[in-house]
């Protein structure tokens, strides 16, 4: 009986009582239900997180296509907003030359006009010049005789021309 003065003996039995107790109570039951239950908790969670992530994955895919897109959209409008410039510029070229020849071609007429000007002016000038010239000229050779003699032919030659 020294076996019962034993404190390792007394541990032992504590031991297997406290177990029994717990199996006969159903603790491993209860602990493999919470257990079962943290498990299918965990697997909802990991069923929802590869649902998640396949989503993420699609709208991550979505959005590069979207991307893909607008990229592919804004090249388009870059290059339409290239050609539509060479456009305007190929017409500001032309309406710039237009615009020049329109002016050219005024410009030459005003050289004409004031070419015919001056030519009418100095016509003008050289015909005064000639008429001073000769009223000097016949002013000097013109003396009274002579002066009574052509105003009394001019009287004459009026009756003719006048008929």
């Amino acid at each position: 009986m020294e076996l019962f003065h034993e404190a390792e003996f007394w541990v032992a039995v504590g031991f297997v009582l406290v177990i029994t107790l717990l199996v006969w109570k159903g603790v491993p039951g209860i602990v493999a239900r919470l257990l079962d239950a943290r498990a299918a908790s965990i697997s909802a969670e990991l069923d929802e997180a590869k649902r998640l992530n396949a989503e993420a994955a699609a709208l991550l895919a979505d959005y590069q296509k979207r991307a893909a897109g607008a990229e592919a959209e804004a090249e388009h409008i870059i290059a339409e907003a290239k050609a539509e410039a060479a456009r305007f510029a190929e017409e500001s070229r032309k309406a710039l030359g237009q615009q020049i020849e329109r002016r050219s071609a005024a410009a030459r007429d005003k050289i004409a006009q004031a070419e015919a000007a001056a030519l009418h002016e100095i016509r003008a000038l050289a015909a005064d010049a000639a008429v001073a010239g000769a009223q000097k000229l016949i002013a000097a050779r013109l003396d009274d005789a002579r002066s009574a003699a052509l105003v009394d032919s001019a009287i004459k030659d009026l009756g003719d021309k006048l008929n």
